[in-house]
């Protein structure tokens, strides 16, 4: 009806204008008519709005985001900003010796006061955000000194919380996994005890700029009381505050997160230390073994020898390839001497056997020839009196008896025995003065 109205108005304009009539006798509702047509903009025409940005939230209008510049630091040009600092430890997850380095799950909390954020509060309570407004507003530049790889989580959401005080004060926290680095000094492993360091420093400020310290002092750190390791104990977390120094930027606030673990000797004692001395154990049993029982000694020196050599090897695979000598090295490489030195004794044994049984076959020989050419002189004295009095006849042997010669050089029994007492007396001390040491 309006579009009708329109229409014939402006024919009835066209048509009056023409006549020379003056645009005064329009009627009232034909000059809104043509109003509405040709002075008013078209629906159609009209600009809608930018729907590319984002209108500011309530929050944000509060916080005066868009009124301050937070690239800078704030009371940027003053005294440095103090930044407090407080962790709790979720967990930790692995200790790593081939790698030298430890993984950590934690909290970082930091606390510093920001008046740019101050907002008027009726009831004096905070506002708490996430990331999103984290990526606005001036945080500290926190990383891991030596730290290999880390990473916030991010599941389902950042692990990120933001708290803002009327006052200005902010709290920011996040939930990290962080891998750092941590020189272990092995050189009493597996009895050893190692102390990791968890370093936090600001990357970009210097002492002049940012003030980093422990909110509360030691009882800033607090730990899970569910955490444990499946090879260490932990003893102690401790806290620090020390200052780096760069060379070409100045220097910095660093923060110290210690913790002492002591080694579970228990597992090492199963898989590396009771082997060995039962290999130790079982190459001694050759000492009760007859010395003309080849087959039985000689594959039972060489099969614990070889058992030592497996368990050096498999010890040796699973750790760094450090240039000292480890503990365990120490044990191992003794108990493969014992072992060795079990079967150095089984080849003396039979080498001095073989000189032994040598002599006797010549001197029965030299028996007989003396005793056939003396049986028709002296037939009552039976041929092993004869060989009696030969081995008691220098003059016959060839020798001059020595006492104790025949006891310790010729009697290879004599060897078995002694080592059944040497070996276990001389391992049994060493065990004393190892376990004395590294216990």
């Amino acid at each position: 009806m309006r579009n009708q109205l329109s229409h014939s108005c402006v024919i009835y304009c066209i048509s009056i204008t023409y006549t020379g009539v003056h645009l005064a006798i329009f009627t009232r509702s034909c000059l809104k008519s043509f109003c509405d047509l040709f002075i008013m903009p078209s629906p159609i025409l009209k600009r809608g709005p930018d729907m590319t940005k984002s209108p500011m939230t309530k929050s944000e209008q509060l916080l005066r985001i868009d009124d301050h510049d937070f690239t800078m630091r704030p009371a940027f040009g003053g005294p440095p900003i103090p930044v407090g600092v407080d962790v709790q430890v979720e967990s930790l997850d692995t200790i790593s010796e081939v790698d030298m380095d430890f993984t950590m799950t934690l909290y970082l909390r930091h606390y510093w006061k920001d008046e740019r954020l101050s907002f008027t509060s009726t009831n004096n309570q905070s506002m708490t955000f996430d990331s999103r407004l984290a990526k606005k507003i001036w945080v500290p530049d926190m990383f891991f000194v030596h730290s290999k790889r880390s990473f916030i989580h991010d599941t389902t959401t950042d692990n990120v919380m933001l708290r803002v005080y009327p006052d200005g004060n902010v709290l920011y926290s996040l939930r990290i996994t962080v891998t750092a680095m941590c020189n272990m000094d092995l050189s009493r492993f597996p009895l050893d005890t190692q102390t990791c360091s968890l370093e936090i420093e600001s990357y970009a400020y210097t002492d002049d700029d940012l003030m980093l310290y422990w909110k509360k002092g030691n009882e800033s750190l607090n730990t899970d009381d569910r955490i444990s390791l499946s090879q260490f104990l932990i003893q102690k977390f401790h806290t620090t505050t020390k200052l780096a120094f760069y060379s070409s930027t100045g220097w910095y606030n660093r923060l110290y997160i210690h913790f002492t673990l002591r080694r579970h000797v228990f597992f090492f004692l199963l898989q590396t230390y009771f082997p060995a001395t039962l290999m130790v154990m079982l190459s001694w049993v050759s000492f009760w073994i007859d010395r003309r029982a080849v087959p039985a000694r000689v594959p039972l020196g060489i099969t614990t020898v070889l058992t030592m050599s497996t368990i050096i090897t498999g010890v040796n695979a699973s750790m760094p390839r450090v240039s000292y000598i480890k503990a365990v090295d120490i044990y191992l490489w003794v108990s493969f001497v014992f072992v060795f030195l079990s079967v150095i004794e089984y080849a003396a044994v039979n080498y001095l056997s073989t000189v032994q049984e040598r002599k006797e076959r010549k001197l029965r020989e030299r028996v007989r020839f003396v005793s056939f050419h003396l049986h028709k002189m002296f037939f009552w004295f039976s041929e092993r009196m004869l060989a009696q009095v030969v081995l008691g006849d220098p003059h016959l042997t060839g020798q001059v008896k020595r006492p104790g010669y025949v006891n310790i050089w010729i009697d290879t029994h004599a060897i078995d025995k002694y080592s059944r007492m040497v070996f276990p007396g001389s391992y049994v001390l060493f065990n004393i003065i190892y376990w004395s040491i590294y216990s």
